[in-house]
């Protein structure tokens, strides 16, 4: 069956995650740690945070969890209670360090432009907030190209539940088996398949490909290799 849609996961996928999210949290985790070493390792530790590198690890939280996810993890490091006004408050920190350090994948938007102009729909599925979210692809010109955008707090549900996926299904008239989910994590191919789209997994992200085999439909090692193979699988246009 033709690909007649494609929902991209961000970080990793359209957005480099190490050379944007590895500064932008090293940035956040000096602000709640108000310059305590001790308290920086420990919010670290839990992060799965290389800060002499800074770049984050395999299965760190930061990597596949809502900022709830990982905030549980900062919030008990600091011993104060997760909050909604803690959760938010990460958010808006990382809102500014990672459009301070935000790098793309490559040509996105022309990647991208060539694929709407085929007739494909586009959309964006994420873990991270929707403000933030919607900021990062104004800056990378895609906002116009992405019609869909479902971040943890947008009201469609997050990954790794299908919920997202079949919300874009709903926005682009589309059936879930026409959809390809194109992302770096196993979060984004397990809320694929349970959708019944097909789960293209890319090896441009921090997680490794032992990984991701089990839960792809096919393996890229970006999206610079992403029009091929929909040329391949019969998509649109």
């Amino acid at each position: 069956m033709p690909i007649r849609a494609i929902l991209f996961d961000k970080d990793g996928t359209l957005v480099d995650f190490q050379r944007t999210w590895g500064p932008a949290t090293h940035a956040v985790l000096t602000r709640l740690s108000s310059g305590d070493n001790a308290i920086f390792d420990r919010l670290a530790a839990v992060s799965l945070y290389d800060a002499a590198e800074r770049k984050l690890l395999p299965g760190s939280p930061v990597v596949i969890e809502t900022t709830y996810g990982y905030g549980k993890l900062w919030a008990d490091a600091l011993d104060v209670p997760l909050t909604a006004e803690f959760v938010d408050r990460i958010d808006r920190m990382f809102f500014q360090t990672t459009l301070d350090h935000l790098t793309p994948m490559g040509d996105v938007k022309g990647l991208l432009g060539a694929l709407a102009a085929r007739g494909l729909k586009l959309g964006l599925m994420t873990n991270d907030a929707d403000a933030n979210t919607r900021a990062q692809m104004q800056r990378l010109g895609l906002d116009s190209l992405l019609g869909f955008i479902a971040a943890y707090d947008s009201g469609f549900g997050a990954k790794p539940a299908p919920a997202p996926v079949l919300a874009f299904a709903a926005f682009a008239k589309v059936a879930p088996a026409d959809i390809a989910v194109v992302g770096d994590t196993a979060h984004d191919l397990v809320a694929a398949r349970a959708a019944g789209a097909v789960a293209v997994g890319v090896l441009s992200g921090p997680v490794p490909r032992e990984q991701l085999e089990p839960h792809a439909d096919v393996l890229l090692p970006s999206i610079a290799e992403l029009a091929d193979w929909l040329c391949s699988a019969g998509s649109k246009g």
